[in-house]
């Protein structure tokens, strides 16, 4: 089948259409059956309808497919606050609060109206569920966290183990002399002469390790979940070291490392649910440059791999990849790094897009079975993808948010949204209240 046979007449026999009714996503949840991991990304980290949609999927995956945990792009311990929060365990009063520990940039990304919603429908939901093993968690795949995490490791030893916690301030203070965050370390090794911390942060993790069973020994669910939090929080000061080393030499090694940390998470993490009730399931919010399989688009060209790909190699049939995809509309970004969020307009797709493509051979608003055969054969020819990060540059567009894909073995499902528009921050700013003016540049650069 070539590209012109999949018309706008034969697209109606594959799109199954997102309305907002209850029935939407019963043909995916077939799709997913009994499978245990299912990634579900989104085209840019500041779109309204992705978030909502992936909200309104990982819900019906909960309650109707026994779902235990959701597992996002977001930093260990802010988002074990929230898992605090939602499993009842916290004196944070509402969502709100629990979401406060997302301080650093890009805050919106779930400092947002529609993670609010999703969090406070979580707690509810486990409210009403005694048992703590039917309740749902909440965790973070990410490393950006090295001090915070570091303090995380120190406060939990300060409670099981003083002596303990001391030698861990003593190997951790190993950072001092750089001060700031892991960005400020990494400058420091690259250009100041700086010593590396690594032999201190790998001596803790071992040592966090090796005295398990002793902290272990306290009552319960609740000190083991505590242990697996610690530990975790050692691990990501391990790779968030090395990964800060790496960003100042300019290699794909970088990236790859930060993937194969989230992917390691995701591991430790299903290990540790099942010890509590086997056979768990997990849903992962990530950027689609992250779930979608990284051997189908340029970055796999490159030398890159995602957790995605990983995924599938580790879990085989067991995982499911999700993406999103949008034409035009408004999306939350900054104009760079540690900038303010602002609403931006989001052009209309290159013409040799998938998003151009569906926006002219589809229905506005649908997802497909990627694995359909005539789907397939069709998505699976390179166009070109969009990618919007924390950063937007309409200006730049085709060099900085576009790469070539094979959407088709790229995931396994496609949500295209053809209009979208941008999430709301909790905190609100005259500048993203004001909006992008009007359009200014030409639709083909």
């Amino acid at each position: 089948m070539t590209i012109s046979t999949l018309t706008a007449s034969a697209m109606s026999e594959y799109c199954h259409p997102v309305t907002g009714e209850n029935t939407d996503y019963d043909s995916l949840l077939d799709l997913i059956g009994d499978r245990r991991f299912v990634l579900i990304g989104e085209a840019s980290h500041g779109t309204h309808d992705f978030y909502r949609e992936r909200a309104r999927i990982t819900r019906r995956l909960i309650d109707e497919r026994g779902f235990t945990a959701v597992a996002v792009e977001a930093d260990w311990p802010d988002a074990y606050r929230v898992n605090r929060y939602v499993m009842g365990q916290s004196a944070d009063r509402d969502a709100n609060a629990a979401l406060s520990d997302f301080r650093r940039f890009p805050a919106w990304m779930w400092r947002n109206r529609d993670v609010l919603t999703f969090v406070e429908w979580l707690r509810a939901r486990n409210d009403a569920h005694v048992n703590a093993i039917t309740k749902v968690r909440f965790y973070g795949l990410d490393l950006y966290s090295l001090r915070a995490s570091i303090e995380a490791v120190v406060d939990y030893l300060d409670h099981v183990d003083p002596d303990e916690a001391k030698r861990a301030r003593a190997r951790y203070s190993c950072f001092d002399h750089v001060g700031g965050e892991g960005q400020q370390y990494g400058y420091a090794l690259a250009h100041l002469g700086a010593i590396p911390c690594e032999n201190e942060v790998v001596r803790q993790l071992i040592e966090l390790r090796r005295k398990a069973d002793a902290y272990l020994r306290r009552d319960g669910w609740v000190a083991d979940d505590e242990f697996f939090f610690a530990e975790q929080n050692a691990r990501l000061v391990r790779n968030a070291e090395e990964y800060y080393q790496q960003i100042y030499r300019a290699e794909v090694s970088s990236w790859n490392l930060r993937d194969r940390h989230m992917a390691g998470t995701l591991d430790a993490l299903i290990a540790h649910l099942d010890r509590q009730c086997p056979r768990s399931k997990v849903v992962v919010w990530e950027h689609n440059s992250h779930v979608g399989d990284a051997r189908s688009t340029e970055m796999g060209e490159r030398g890159e791999l995602n957790v995605g790909q990983l995924a599938r190699e580790r879990y085989g049939n067991e995982s499911v990849l999700i993406g999103f995809t949008t034409y035009d509309g408004t999306v939350t970004a900054a104009s760079e790094w540690g900038g303010p969020a602002e609403r931006k307009r989001v052009r209309a797709a290159s013409p040799d897009s998938h998003e151009a493509f569906f926006h002219h051979n589809g229905s506005g608003r649908f997802w497909l079975n990627t694995a359909r055969p005539a789907v397939h054969a069709v998505l699976s020819a390179p166009r070109l993808e969009r990618a919007i990060g924390v950063i937007y540059r309409p200006q730049t567009e085709r060099g900085s948010h576009y790469f070539h894909a094979r959407l088709g073995e790229q995931f396994d499902a496609v949500l295209h949204l053809d209009h979208t528009r941008a999430l709301e921050p909790l905190e609100r700013t005259s500048i993203w209240d004001t909006g992008e003016p009007p359009e200014t540049y030409p639709s083909g650069i």
